[in-house]
């Protein structure tokens, strides 16, 4: 009877992956790990700023939810200044647009204008550490759309993520006496929770319908084309976001908002402008690692940014953390774990991506 092969030892192990992640540095030029860290911090930074800003907006006496949801697209013009050089220096031409690829781009425009509505509706009425906690269920609702849709890969890991996920959302609902903002009532409170989950579900649903696009519409993915459906995109979610703050008297509603805004006109304006820029740095960020490494570590980034807005939180806006929060904070942490670690060996199977 042949003897069972000995087991490896936990160093074994860990000299086994530092081997494998030295292959994969001299593998790349340097130029690509600095990119890499780059584009990781505007991941990190970035986002968690941008859902600072918007709590703080409503903090200070913004009411509109509109404003807060156009502040979010309506920086897309950043991506066309990355976009447009990049086809004269690498010599390509834009993507063709038939009727069913521009069709698609007015559909995730709708449905990323009305997700972006919901979470501002999140961030009017929930503390940013409690918004970001909730938002952090996108993952769920992505790896059920992609399994559905995309026919992506589901295993136990995966459902083992949204188990645990699940059960982290449930937590924090079941604490929610203790998790409010004393001027925030409870109806409010709870219109903020139903919509930050919709919300959720929403971005699932948009991530697995763009992945969608690629496997159907285009030929290739490469970073241009991914920056094109990004533009295209904010485009016209910016386009449907403006119809509704003009009709809702938004931009007039401004210059009133700006006059009553606690720290004055300059505060108000600042908060504005700077939740436009870090929103779309964020954007571009996530798209540029999804890119240089891979969606898996995309969700390493992802999972990394809801304790870091959820702390920063704590400091700068004095957010109530209770120890419900907290173990729904490290649940959620194990949940991602959980779902990168059934995401590996499929992301390891990706085709390689090409620049243009």
């Amino acid at each position: 009877m042949d003897e069972a092969p000995p087991s490896k030892s936990l160093w074994q192990y860990i000299s086994a992956y530092w081997t494998m992640l030295c292959e994969m540095y001299y593998n790349k030029p340097i130029s690509h790990w600095i990119l890499l860290f780059l584009s990781s911090m505007g991941m990190l930074v970035p986002f968690p700023a941008s859902s600072l800003l918007s709590r703080l907006y409503f903090a200070n006496g913004g009411k509109s939810k509109w404003i807060i949801s156009w502040v979010s697209v309506a920086g897309w013009p950043m991506i066309a200044i990355v976009l447009i050089p990049s086809y004269f220096f690498l010599k390509v031409f834009p993507t063709p647009l038939d009727l069913k690829l521009t069709l698609s781009y007015v559909v995730l425009g709708f449905l990323s204008a009305a997700d972006n509505l919901m979470y501002a509706y999140a961030y009017a009425y929930l503390p940013a550490s409690t918004a970001a906690l909730l938002a952090s269920t996108s993952l769920v609702f992505s790896a059920l759309f992609g399994y559905v849709l995309v026919k992506n890969t589901m295993n136990l890991s995966i459902i083992n993520s949204i188990v645990i996920i699940t059960a982290a959302m449930t937590i924090i609902a079941l604490d929610s006496s203790s998790d409010r903002y004393g001027y925030i009532t409870d109806r409010q409170y709870i219109i903020g929770f139903v919509w930050d989950i919709l919300g959720s579900a929403l971005h699932g649903l948009i991530f697995a319908l763009s992945e969608l696009i690629f496997v159907k519409l285009l030929s290739k993915r490469s970073f241009l084309v991914v920056l094109e459906q990004q533009l295209m995109v904010s485009l016209f979610a910016f386009i449907f976001t403006t119809i509704g703050l003009v009709m809702s008297n938004g931009f007039h509603g401004m210059k009133s908002e700006a006059s009553t805004f606690k720290g004055g006109e300059n505060a108000y304006y600042s908060v504005i402008i700077w939740g436009i820029i870090t929103f779309q740095l964020g954007v571009l960020g996530a798209t540029a690692v999804v890119f240089l490494s891979s969606t898996v570590l995309a969700g390493v980034l992802n999972a990394v940014r809801v304790p870091i807005t959820s702390i920063a939180a704590v400091i700068l806006l004095h957010d109530p953390m209770s120890g419900f929060k907290i173990l729904s904070l490290i649940i959620t942490f194990w949940g991602f774990g959980s779902y990168i670690y059934g995401s590996y060996s499929p992301a390891k199977k990706e085709a390689p991506r090409t620049i243009s």
